[in-house]
């Protein structure tokens, strides 16, 4: 399995992307660094691409993969995928605080510690639907590591398409995510201007 192994707080600085949006909170960061240099047309749209593809760990096949989805699918192609990246299992986790980090979700997820309707799911890029319900195993929800994640996690706001019961660590996608409810610095229509040219 390819994997993007590209320091964080770099690749960050070079997309002009606050780490907090991958779970990242370090005072010790920099702020990222602006572009002096005026960007082209095609500079800006790559760079969008290139920011959703880092903060969902999507890599270009893969990435293509979900545009072409959303193309066919009936409304806006940017809204479209969007709430495609927003629906993996492994950024579900993370929103739900299952994981301090995006990069520690897809981890949690590759390692089996997560339930979906009941049944192990070790697929990050798995789609979750409405009713779907969402844990992690009993054995991880006993140890100390997952503990210190809850600890790490308590101030995240879960989204409204969410419903997590805190004490059970059980959550269940009660809806399907609105682009509003997408906190991530994207410019969708600029990446479906990179692909339609």
């Amino acid at each position: 399995m390819a994997v993007n192994r590209d320091p964080i707080l770099k690749k960050c600085r070079a997309l002009e992307l606050d780490p907090s949006y991958l779970g990242i909170y370090k005072s010790s960061h920099r702020e990222p660094k602006r572009m002096s240099r005026k960007k082209s047309e095609y500079g800006l749209q790559l760079r969008e691409k290139q920011k959703a593809k880092f903060i969902y760990g999507v890599l270009e096949k893969q990435f293509r993969a979900y545009y072409e989805k959303a193309d066919r699918k009936a409304g806006m192609t940017g809204t479209n995928l969007m709430i495609l990246l927003e629906s993996r299992l492994d950024n579900v986790v993370f929103r739900l605080g299952f994981a301090r980090t995006r990069r520690e979700s897809r981890q949690v997820v590759n390692h089996g510690h997560v339930l979906v309707n009941g049944r192990r799911v070790n697929i990050p890029s798995y789609q979750v639907k409405v009713g779907d319900v969402i844990e992690v195993n009993e054995k991880t929800k006993e140890s100390k590591m997952f503990s210190d994640v809850l600890e790490a996690t308590a101030g995240r706001v879960v989204p409204k398409w969410l419903e997590l019961n805190k004490e059970t660590s059980k959550a269940k996608v009660v809806a399907v995510p609105e682009r509003e409810d997408i906190d991530v610095p994207v410019n969708e229509i600029l990446i479906v201007e990179f692909y339609s040219k």
